[in-house]
């Protein structure tokens, strides 16, 4: 039972002995901590995720020489950077189970680079012999790579500066070619790629773009990277939804000032080919799973999990759903949800040790029904282009390659299409909800018209406009849901049988 205080404490290191009762905290001297991994990209999720089996080592008196540095690339990188310093890096995380909450300060983190242009601090960490690990919460669009193919994106504008400014990088990637090429000029092995983000083999695509970009301007160095370097994959699972003033006012509530608080759900997972080439902290001590099959826990979650998110929050934005809690209880969405994950999702997601797809689905269909848990129906079913591509766009792939049915996937991109016309059915105004929301836009617009025009955009269906059972069904969805609207669509397709 957490105890607070009339005047809630601010978070820092002197103030740690004076937080309420009932509140978790560092039992190790942070002061001692040194560092060991660099991670870019410092969001909510790393520090519900990976930063807290770093902290529940430390707790132990283990990995304390593994500590964290935060980073980041972008402008808006800053702000969180001077709320975290202010605070001396420590995290408030509140558990929010449907019957419960706790709270817990961890303290794995111990510093955050600042942001400059090009980059000379990020640089100058990772070159350091102590940092044997760089991780990555970049997001799955990140990553410099075509959409369609999957291939690293050599053409874009950031990748072609880095190319001819391998000094003054503006990527996390050309950061980390930049330290790769002064460790191996110093004589100094590399460090390990660590990508934490919800994509396919997360560490061949990190792998891919950073050999990749270094290629670009020293193929000696793209050569020993691809030799001595190792880029592990891994699964990361908590629904961690967004800071705002709700989740501020809720630490306020439980007796601390945090100006960066994080409210997470009561289930972690993450599963990690162990693959480090200058070593590692025994995570699998505090529950992280070392396996060499990561690849099937992560297409069980990615499908499952990351693409259903798509499935409920595209229609959920299009009914003025807030949250996804909302939608898994929504009478017209969580039948439609669970009748695609069933018959169009499942089949293609093989068994884990201890767990079976349609086992799975019923934890997801629980973690996602938490009231608890505000994680919004924007926040989700944001950047639909890399999610849509990523997580959704394979299933159907996989699908017509089987020759299994389609129309359940093909509603759910036709409900994309009609969000991305930027109103919701009730005349509201959808704000820009993707890195490439104004082409979205034009082209959701022309396809009220003419729905197929939707699918030519190459960059994201490649040739799935080809496949005509897919063309076919999406077309006839599109024009029922503007004729009809989202939720007469959504239950009619809820009550027709598998064969119709």
């Amino acid at each position: 039972m957490i105890s607070s205080t009339a005047h809630p404490v601010r978070l820092s290191n002197s103030t740690l002995a004076d937080l309420p009762e009932g509140i978790a905290r560092p039992s190790y001297d942070r002061a001692a901590l040194t560092p060991g991994i660099v991670h870019i990209g410092l969001g909510n999720f790393h520090r519900a995720h990976q930063a807290w089996y770093l902290h529940r080592l430390m707790q132990q008196g283990e990995a304390l020489d593994w500590a964290i540095i935060g980073a980041g690339v972008r402008p808006y990188d800053a702000a969180m950077r001077e709320r975290l310093i202010a605070q001396d890096c420590l995290t408030t995380l509140i558990e929010l189970a449907p019957d419960h909450r706790s709270a817990e300060v961890t303290g794995a983190m111990i510093d955050y680079l600042p942001i400059e242009e090009g980059n000379g601090p990020l640089i100058a960490a990772m070159s350091d012999p102590s940092v044997r690990i760089v991780a990555l919460t970049v997001t799955e669009g990140g990553y410099y790579t075509d959409p369609a193919t999957g291939l690293f994106d050599s053409r874009h504008p950031d990748i072609r500066h880095d190319a001819e400014h391998p000094d003054r990088p503006r990527t996390a990637f050309g950061a980390m070619v930049a330290a790769l090429r002064a460790r191996r000029e110093a004589g100094i092995g590399p460090f390990a790629g660590l990508s934490c983000d919800n994509l396919r083999g997360n560490g061949g695509v990190l792998q891919q773009t950073v050999v990749g970009l270094a290629r670009l301007s020293d193929p000696a160095l793209a050569d020993w990277i691809e030799a001595e370097a190792s880029f592990p994959n891994s699964m990361v699972d908590c629904i961690v939804p967004a800071t705002g003033p709700a989740e501020l006012a809720l630490a306020r509530e439980m007796g601390i000032e945090d100006a960066a608080p994080v409210t997470h759900e009561n289930f972690r997972q993450w599963v990690i080919e162990d693959d480090f080439c200058a070593g590692r902290p025994d995570w699998d001590r505090v529950g992280a799973t070392f396996t060499d099959d990561v690849h099937s826990y992560e297409m069980m979650k990615i499908r499952i999990l990351n693409a259903g998110h798509q499935v409920l929050a595209n229609a959920g934005e299009l009914l003025s759903v807030p949250t996804i809690a909302g939608c898994a209880a929504h009478p017209a969405i969580a039948p439609f949800f669970r009748k695609v994950q069933t018959e169009e999702i499942v089949p293609y997601v093989h068994a884990v040790p201890g767990m079976t797809p349609t086992q799975y689905l019923d934890l997801i269909e629980r973690r996602f029904s938490n009231p608890a848990i505000r994680d919004t129906t924007r926040r989700v079913a944001f950047d639909g282009s890399s999610r849509h591509t990523g997580f959704v766009l394979p299933i159907l792939r996989d699908a017509l390659a089987a020759g299994g049915p389609v129309r359940g996937l093909a509603l759910v991109e036709a409900l994309w299409a009609r969000m991305c016309a930027g109103t919701r059915e009730d005349g509201s105004v959808i704000e820009p909800n993707d890195p490439a929301w104004a082409t979205l836009v034009a082209a959701a617009q022309a396809a009220k018209d003419d729905p197929r025009s939707w699918l030519q955009q190459a960059d994201l269906y490649g040739d799935l406009a080809s496949h005509a059972g897919f063309a076919d069904a999406f077309e006839q969805w599109l024009r029922r849901i503007w004729q009809d609207g989202t939720e007469a669509v959504l239950r009619e397709y809820a009550r027709a049988s598998r064969s119709s």
